[in-house]
């Protein structure tokens, strides 16, 4: 599958975003390492702290399906309904996409793709609990 298609595939998500207050749709599409894509969209709430961000949602999919193993995310989001800017994860998904992503984890956006330590250089993992 090519970055191309990744991002297309997070774009399709973020047409199934539950966004009624901020109008900010989001939508990921999670690449799995034999090849699977789970996707996910944000899901508002009125009480905004139980918002959940497309990227977990993606993630939260594809573990509780039993996939731990990831090549590339591609997030896209939008407004106004024009997907050409970037829209970086929030330092929360970059947290739990560290938890099963190494360095070198592709994260596809809207101008060029990053390693998942290029957005999250300092992320606590693991290892700091020893």
């Amino acid at each position: 599958m090519t970055e191309s298609e990744l991002f297309s595939m997070a774009v399709n998500a973020a047409e199934e975003s539950y966004s009624p207050y901020s109008r900010f749709r989001v939508g990921a599409a999670l690449l799995t390492e034999d090849g699977r894509v789970f996707t996910g969209c944000n899901i508002e709430n009125s009480s905004y702290s139980l918002t959940v961000c497309a990227e977990r949602t993606a993630v939260f999919k594809a573990i509780s399906e039993g996939f731990d193993k990831f090549r590339a995310i591609a997030v896209a989001g939008s407004a106004d309904g024009d997907f050409s800017r970037p829209c970086t994860p929030c330092g929360a998904c970059l947290q739990v996409l560290s938890e099963f992503c190494g360095d070198d984890f592709t994260i596809v956006l809207a101008d060029r793709k990053y390693r998942l330590s290029e957005l999250m250089p300092n992320r606590f993992t693991a290892a700091n609990l020893k």
